[in-house]
Order: structure tokens, then sequence, then C-alpha cells
């Protein structure tokens, strides 16, 4: 099959984009998926996206990761959105449908405000945090990023007992201040570490709020692939209003048979 895709990263997040509205791709399987997403032999990303028909909204976005397996991803989601619009599909705002439900996106320039579900609770697991922002994600705290090898590091919590089953994204998180975060992360589906993650900043956010005892938040997050920012609400242990903001960037057009 001959495939014409787009890439799109968010800060470093790379994915391969394709326009299936027209039901063309539909087909499209795990192998070949995992095929494209290949470094060495495809096109090369994180995670591959399909933008497909969805009843009652502008899109779907269906996400796979680079193994195959599905998930939200907020970077993904927010390039998501830019190619919409790319493709005509969108002008400067969106309501999509995505595997954790329902989302609503602005444009701005070429920064995507995504808004992100509510969340609801969250664990602590000794000093560090769990915490499901459409996907799970386990924040450990440290003084600075070089304190712990993150592909080491994500790979032990990853592969333990409790989590070797369905798998965790793992995120290392520094306090630079009051609204500032530095921020690495391991990926499941990826298998190592990821230059961004949406859904993980988004997470270590929140765990911030909780350390810091705050109910009000907008944080400045320091990914290795850009900054990002998160602003969200809290109540006890629910948070609400949780919104992802930062750039998702053409990279180029192209096809390959798979």
């Amino acid at each position: 099959m001959n495939i014409f895709f787009s890439k799109y990263q968010g800060t470093g997040n790379d994915f391969v984009m394709i326009d299936n509205m027209s039901g063309l791709y539909n087909s499209l399987s795990i192998a070949q998926i995992k095929f494209l997403c290949n470094r060495k032999l495809g096109v090369g990303a994180d995670g591959l996206i399909k933008l497909s028909r969805k009843e009652g909204f502008d899109f779907e976005v269906e996400y796979f990761n680079a193994d195959g397996s599905q998930s939200f991803c907020g970077n993904g989601a927010r390039c998501s959105v830019s190619f919409a619009r790319s493709i005509g599909i969108i002008e400067a705002e969106t309501s999509f449908y995505a595997i954790d439900g329902s989302h609503k996106a602005f444009i701005k320039d070429e920064n995507i405000r995504l808004e992100m579900l509510s969340v609801n609770d969250y664990e602590m697991v000794e000093n560090d945090y769990l915490l499901d922002t459409g996907s799970p994600h386990y924040i450990h705290l440290v003084e600075d990023l070089d304190d712990e090898n993150i592909v080491d590091y994500g790979h032990s919590i990853r592969y333990s007992d409790r989590f070797n089953e369905h798998g965790i994204n793992v995120n290392t998180m520094a306090i630079v201040s009051d609204n500032e975060v530095n921020v690495a992360t391991y990926e499941r589906g990826v298998e190592d570490e990821t230059l961004s993650c949406g859904t993980g900043v988004a997470a270590c956010v929140l765990a911030f709020m909780v350390i810091k005892n705050q109910n009000n938040s907008e944080v400045i997050i320091n990914t290795k692939g850009g900054v990002l920012k998160v602003t969200a609400q809290r109540n006890k242990k629910e948070f609400t209003d949780i919104w992802l903001t930062g750039p998702a960037t053409f990279v180029f057009d192209g096809s390959i048979d798979a």
C-alpha cells in the first residue's frame, strides 16, 4: 500500500500523521504502523496518528504508539489539530474525539491550546506520584534531571512487578521555581526516552500542585525538546480546567510503500 503522510513534531515528540477522513487507511495494520514508526526502516516517529471521521465531532484522533499500542497523547493531539487545519478540516478552533473522550483545542499562531480531561484522583507510592492524564504516569521528584538516567530508571519502573503487564510512562521532575519545572520522560510503547510528552508534563504539573499546595497554577515546563505550559485548577485530589499549550510544527510530507 502506498501511504501518504505528513510528519509533525511537538517539542521534539514526533508523529506520522495520516489523513483518513475518507476511510482509505481504515485497514492499516499494526505491522504497518510499526514499520512506519521504525527509525531505521520506515519514516521514524514516536507514534502514528490517523485523523478519521467521527459523528458529532470535527474528527477523531486515532493514536498509536510506535509498538502499535493505543493511548491518548497530548502532544500528538496538539499536532493533530495543526494537521487538521493544514488539510482544511478546521480553522482556529475544534472539538474532536480521542480514545479518552472529547477534547477542545484552539490555535493561536503556531501554538495549540488543548483541553485535557479532568483528573479525579492520584496515588502516592512512597514519595512518588501516580496520575492518569489520558495515559498513566509515574512521577519521581529529583533535585536535578541528571540525578537519574531516565532510560534506566524508567525501564526499572515500567517493567516492575506492578506495571509490567500494562506498562506505565515514567517522568522525573525537578522543581525550578513556584511556576517552573524541568521534566524528562520514558514512554511505554516507545520503550525509550522521548524529548517531550504532553500527558506526562500535565501529570507532572498536577503532582507539582500537590507538592506546592497550589489550587490554581500556570506552570512552565522545560522538556528536552522545548517549552510547554500547563494551567489547572485543584480541589484537594481533584483537578479540573487542565490546558496544555505549546507549539506543533510541520516537518515534511511524503509517501511510502508499506
